[in-house]
């Protein structure tokens, strides 16, 4: 056994001398390969739009009569941009001459009023002594048993030559009879319903001096007015420029024609158009946004992503969403509707 184990551990330190031994073969040491970092970087296309525009159009058709600007021009909120009508548009006429009507029965209510509410304090105080005088009259005729009342009787006398008609009168008192009764009971309910309907209109003139339901109507029909006269023009909604016009003096709209558009260029957007539903999943709201424009390649332009839209649309069998960038930065070059190359660094 000892023999054995001998030459068992002379055949191992054989073996190992014969592995260490110069020249012979050794194991190549494998190369180190750095690893890979895959691009954490989405790049969508875009195009530039203005921080907000209008396209505007009339609601009534006609022939524009006045445009007193140009496409270019800055404009204030409220600024006239096309006329429609004139004096000799029979429509515009008419308009005019309901808001003027209004105007009219407007000015004559408030003018009226303090005069009016006076006359009805007056009348209601004038009803309520009515109705007072007829509740009494009523309580005595139904509880008094001695009403003063009247009896006339009529007979005849006859004799051989003719025949006469005779009246007579019985002035008696006592207890009133239901027809008089019934009598005091309606006037006193007339007289209610009078005194009743002052007392509402007191009610109603008593803060303004007016009558606030008249007020209401003539309100009502004056808005409806100034919008009738207000169709015939348009006007900016808001401070900007015109952007594009397409009218002129003379010609003829269409209702529902968009004839003119005013954008707001003191900031600009980039609207995205192939963002798919692989890439949407990766982005946030404010997060940091670089942008190039095709015409305008050296520049860089910073912004972040104001909106990330829910709803999708297809573009070449992808399904896409628009995600809205707010520029920080702007470029006297720039213009609506360029075409933008967006990065967005993947918020992963």
């Amino acid at each position: 056994m000892r023999y054995k184990f001998l030459l068992a551990l002379l055949g191992l330190s054989l073996l190992f001398t014969a592995c260490s031994a110069p020249g012979g073969p050794t194991t190549a040491t494998p190369e180190v390969i750095p690893p890979v970092i895959a691009e954490n970087t989405i790049i969508a296309e875009g195009r530039v739009e203005p921080m907000r525009y209008a396209e505007i159009a009339f609601n009534i058709s006609g022939d524009v009569d006045e445009i007193p600007v140009k496409e270019g021009q800055s404009v204030k909120k409220g600024d006239v941009l096309i006329q429609l009508g004139d004096e000799s548009d029979t429509k515009y006429a008419a308009a005019q001459l309901e808001l003027a009507s209004v105007r009219k029965d407007l000015n004559d209510l408030l003018n009226a009023s303090v005069e009016d509410f006076a006359q009805v304090v007056i009348d209601l105080k004038q009803a309520k002594e009515d109705h007072d005088k007829a509740e009494q009259y009523l309580n005595y005729v139904r509880n008094s048993p001695k009403v003063p009342q009247t009896e006339t009787f009529v007979y005849k006398l006859q004799n051989h030559e003719e025949t006469q008609v005779r009246i007579r009168t019985k002035h008696f008192k006592g207890p009133a009879p239901e027809s008089m009764i019934t009598w005091a009971e309606n006037d006193a309910a007339l007289k209610k319903a009078v005194a009743d309907k002052l007392q509402l209109t007191h009610d109603r003139m008593a803060e303004s001096g007016v009558d606030r339901d008249e007020l209401a109507v003539l309100e009502a029909r004056l808005n409806a007015a100034e919008a009738g006269v207000a169709a015939f023009a348009i006007t900016a909604p808001f401070d900007g420029m015109v952007a594009d016009l397409n009218a002129k003096v003379g010609n003829s709209i269409k209702a529902r024609e968009i004839v003119v558009t005013v954008a707001d260029f003191s900031g600009w957007l980039i609207e995205t158009t192939d963002l798919t539903e692989i890439d949407v999943v990766n982005l946030a709201e404010d997060q940091a946004v670089s942008v190039k424009l095709d015409a305008i390649p050296d520049v860089e332009l910073q912004g972040t992503i104001l909106s990330i839209g829910q709803a999708f649309s297809e573009n070449q069998g992808d399904v896409v969403y628009e995600v809205t960038i707010l520029l920080k930065d702007t470029h006297p070059a720039m213009r609506w509707g360029m075409t933008a190359e967006v990065k967005f660094e993947s918020a992963e």
